[in-house]
């Protein structure tokens, strides 16, 4: 069934737009039941607003609606009064305590869900670039280790839709311990044989939008993202502000995409609740069968109108999500930056969370990584890792700690996980201790058992991998044997193995892991080692801008 364009009127985006302020918008616009757990911190308020287009004047017309982009050409928003600086702004983080060591012989199994997000390492770079470290709760090391590809080898056929691939080397940080890697990969989909695209953009145009670091690279992130789109792909525009509106219907008129694009101008409250609605009632008239159908929510997060509370925010989202109708989220800018909510609802839509601090980095995850943005290959990705006692005695997974699952989680089908897109790779990197080795939890005076034998003395661990087909309900399961001998033979780490190393002792220093012992950010960038790739080679100055900055 088509949407009626008379759903939304311009007086009302005018009325509400030109009477809302965003001084209002406090740490209290995430409900209640979320309040507790979501950490606010003071960051560097973000560049002053640029100065407001000219405006012009409308009478009241409350059935007038916005049906295209010539109209949203003549309709322009009011922007919001500038908002008076603060000396401090409010960010909120849903973060988690690092991952904790797990004793082999009570808890042999880890179970969690893939994350192939990137968001947490842009977010990362914004707060170094501007001189400050970033919040703890704000880095998932995972993130980082995944914002990077690594020499995994690509699938034969589609049979399976990743490889899995497994190494060892000895730990950079702590000769008594060995990392033991986990990588997937995706296989590639060439651009001919992609499904068609039904997307709907919901953008925010609300006054918390009008700083040189969100709207107008938001203008320029969706430009990249419609660049690479082909004829057959459809592309809507939703926008909220005081109100929603549906300023573009669908179409593939790339010229129509960058006019409507043009005319948006930030100015009101955030009505997020109501854009979310209607951009979801876009993506099912418009429905593509067996294509891609996916809202992308681009905003700083800060909801301040009608569903505020989180808890029912992912309610609504999982019910699209069930419909076939995915949720992806680009953050974007600070002060008031809510990234608790963009990587919640993302996971809970089955989408991608990223965060865009650059013109390059809109390139790096709207044009270069589209692909796999896009078009999902396996669906609730979830891994199992089994160790044998006999040879491990403790372990430790780094990162996944808002990933983690309960072991009978793994065989419920019922249960959500990540997903794979096309060309994905997923990264998981353990720490474990060999059984005759002294681990960082000392001997139990009342362990029964001083020797523990197996009746698999060949096996170091079992890997599990559990997925669907995009289409499916029924999972699939992969299974790898990691044999004892990738212990004995593990050496120095060296290449890929190094720099993934150096990346996840990266986000181990920023979260403050104490299990690091002595090894700091100059030990990182050592690690890294001199690279050619430019993101890699940012990475190390990164790490640089780290050390110069914990020691302020």
């Amino acid at each position: 069934m088509k949407i009626s364009m008379g759903m939304v009127t311009a007086s009302m985006a005018l009325t509400l737009a030109s009477c809302a302020s965003t001084s209002d918008k406090t740490a209290t616009d995430i409900g209640g039941s979320q309040q507790d757990a979501i950490q606010t911190v003071g960051v560097v308020p973000p560049p002053a607003p640029p100065a407001p287009l000219p405006t012009r004047s409308e009478s009241a017309a409350p059935q007038m609606a916005v049906r295209n982009s010539a109209a949203m050409a003549q309709l322009q928003v009011m922007p919001a009064p500038p908002m008076p600086m603060q000396p401090v702004l409010r960010e909120r983080y849903d973060g988690k305590e690092v991952s904790p060591v797990h004793l082999t012989q009570s808890e042999p199994v880890s179970t969690f869900s893939v994350d192939v997000d990137t968001g947490a390492y842009a977010n990362t770079r914004r707060f170094l670039q501007q001189g400050q470290m970033p919040p703890k709760d704000a880095v998932r090391t995972e993130e980082l280790i995944n914002y990077f590809r690594y020499d995994y080898p690509a699938p034969q056929d589609r049979s399976v839709p990743f490889t899995v691939s497994t190494d060892m080397a000895r730990t950079p940080w702590n000769p008594d311990t060995r990392l033991l890697r986990i990588g997937l990969r995706g296989y590639d989909l060439p651009r001919a044989e992609r499904p068609a695209a039904n997307l709907v953009f919901l953008l925010d145009v609300s006054g918390s939008m009008n700083s040189a670091d969100k709207l107008p690279l938001v203008k320029a992130a969706m430009r990249k993202l419609a660049d690479g789109l082909s004829p057959q792909d459809r592309v809507s525009i939703v926008v909220y502000a005081g109100a929603a509106g549906l300023v573009l219907e669908p179409t593939s008129d790339k010229a129509k995409i960058r006019a409507a694009l043009d005319a948006l101008q930030a100015g009101g409250s955030t009505a997020g609740g109501a854009g979310i609605n209607l951009a979801y009632a876009t993506a099912e008239a418009n429905r593509i069968e067996g294509g891609v159908n996916r809202v992308i929510l681009a905003t700083d997060g800060d909801f301040n109108v009608g569903l505020r509370d989180q808890d029912a925010l992912i309610e609504l989202i999982e019910q699209k999500r069930d419909s076939g109708i995915t949720l992806s989220t680009l953050g974007f800018g600070g002060g008031n930056y809510n990234e608790a909510m963009m990587e919640q609802v993302a996971d809970h839509g089955n989408g991608n969370y990223a965060y865009i601090d650059s013109a390059m980095e809109a390139e790096k995850v709207l044009s270069d990584e589209m692909q796999s943005t896009l078009f999902t290959i396996a669906k609730d990705v979830k891994i199992q890792v089994e160790f044998n006692p006999a040879i491990v005695s403790q372990y430790r997974l780094i990162g996944y700690e808002n990933r983690a699952l309960r072991e009978e989680d793994f065989d419920n089908d019922k249960v959500d996980a990540g997903d794979i897109g096309a060309g994905h790779q997923v990264t998981a990197l353990y720490e474990i201790v060999p059984a005759d080795v002294k681990g960082w939890i000392a001997p139990r005076r009342y362990d029964k058992d001083k020797t523990i034998t197996s009746a698999k003395p060949g096996e170091l661990a079992f890997v599990k991998l559990r997925y669907k087909l995009p289409d499916g309900d029924t999972s699939r399961l992969i299974e790898r044997v990691v044999p004892t001998s990738a212990m004995a033979s593990a050496g120095p780490a060296r290449g890929d193995m190094a720099f993934v190393s150096a990346v996840a002792a990266y986000g181990q220093l920023l979260r403050g892991d104490t299990l690091l012992g002595s090894f700091d950010y100059d030990d990182a960038i050592k690690l890294a080692g001199p690279q050619t790739d430019y993101w890699r080679q940012e990475f190390t100055r990164l790490v640089k801008l780290a050390d110069s900055q914990s020691a302020n």
